[in-house]
Order: C-alpha cells, then structure tokens, then sequence
C-alpha cells in the first residue's frame, strides 16, 4: 500500500526509463515528481501518461521562472494536463503570475523558497543578501504564500519555521533534501532524515536517488515508508 506522503522523483533519462522504473516500484508508490531534467526525454508524455493510464499522482517540478505574462501562460497551459504539483521560483510576482494562470484547476502551485542543494557559500556567490539562510528561506515562504502559493518547496531543516507561519495554515510544505538515515548526501547540502522531515512540519518528501538506485526500489520505497510517523 503506498502513502502520497513519499514522492519519489523520476530522475532517469526519458520515458522509456521512467515507465520501467515506475513498473519496478508497482503499487509501493503513487506519487512522482518529474523535474526539468526529464522534460527533454518526453517528460511532459510521462506525466500525462501517469496520471491518466497509471492512477498515479504527479509533481511537475519545473522551477518556472520568468517575466509575469510569460509565467501566466506556461501554467495555464499546464494546467490541462491535469497534474497535482507544479512549481514556480518563489519571488512574488512569479508566484501572483501562476496563480492566475493556473485558473479554477485542482493544479497546487508549490513556490521554491531556497534550493537545498545551496548553503550560505552559494547565496554570496549569488549576490543573495546577508544573513541566516533559514531566515531568508523563511521570509521567502512568507512572501510567496501571502502572493498566492498554495504551498512552498523547502528543505526540511526549514520545515518547522515555515509550518509555524501564520501565512502557512491550509498550505503545503514539500521537502527535497530527505535522505533516509545512512544515505548519501550527494549533491543536497541541507538534510534530513524522513521521520523528522514529516515530525517538523513537512506534508509530503521527495526522495529519488536512495529509491531508483537500489537494487529492489520498491522495497526500498516500502522501507522508507515505514519509518514515516503515524
């Protein structure tokens, strides 16, 4: 039985990879991500596909960042494909643009706070204001949320702030950045495990590499979800 809290991110190569993955886990798993990564490899076909011939749910994570008319018509457009997720870079007026694009659909538009694969290094790098990057993953979920986001994209170690935003009732927390205890950290900078992501505020976890690179995936998806708190 699987529980929609794990979403587990299709991160192969194309279609034809994502299908035979999705096979593999069977019914361990009911929701998926697919990210940019995947968009050239037909990725837009394996949503549409998942959704409609496989029963699954589906997180198109394509981070949409751009002028408002253009954001505007890129969701609207997406938005009949009939997908449960999607994401925008969290600035407001990106945020305002999806939200009306996104029209009377079920469709969530999921702002990106700051991305965990960046630690303060990056931000400077990046000529991000000076200060805590909690506090600024913080005031970024308080901005999107207040422009019209139904959820944000956060890692977990942000979770239990933003979920104690008053901005942040009725809202969706989705956490990137999980990794089951003993995994590799690979290229995500601020972790944790999946029981504590869930404990701080987190309404659903993206998990991909510790999934789709086991031997057996949907035993390791199996696994992963029995360590989520009831």
């Amino acid at each position: 039985m699987s529980d929609d809290r794990l979403i587990v991110a299709l991160d192969v190569q194309n279609i034809v990879q994502g299908l035979d993955l999705v096979a593999r886990i069977g019914s361990a798993v009911g929701f998926y991500k697919i990210g940019l990564g995947m968009l050239t490899g037909g990725g837009l076909a394996l949503a549409n596909d998942l959704k409609h011939e496989h029963g699954k749910r589906v997180f198109l994570d394509m981070k949409l960042f751009d002028i408002g008319a253009t954001v505007e018509a890129a969701v609207r457009g997406l938005a009949q494909y009939d997908l449960d997720f999607l994401t925008v870079h969290g600035d407001p007026q990106v945020v305002t643009a999806a939200a009306t694009g996104k029209g009377g659909s079920a469709m969530k538009i999921l702002a990106v706070t700051v991305l965990t694969s960046l630690d303060r290094d990056d931000l400077d790098a990046n000529l991000i204001k000076a200060g805590d990057i909690r506090e600024i993953t913080l005031e970024r979920a308080a901005r999107a949320l207040e422009a019209g986001a139904d959820g944000v994209i956060a890692s977990p170690q942000e979770a239990a702030m933003i979920r104690a935003l008053p901005q942040a009732r009725g809202k969706l927390i989705v956490t990137p950045g999980v990794r089951p205890a003993g995994a590799a950290a690979g290229d995500q900078k601020r972790i944790a495990t999946p029981h504590q992501a869930i404990i701080d505020g987190a309404d659903h976890i993206v998990v991909g590499r510790p999934i789709w690179q086991a031997a057996n995936p949907a035993a390791a998806a199996r696994a992963l979800i029995a360590t989520l708190p009831r």
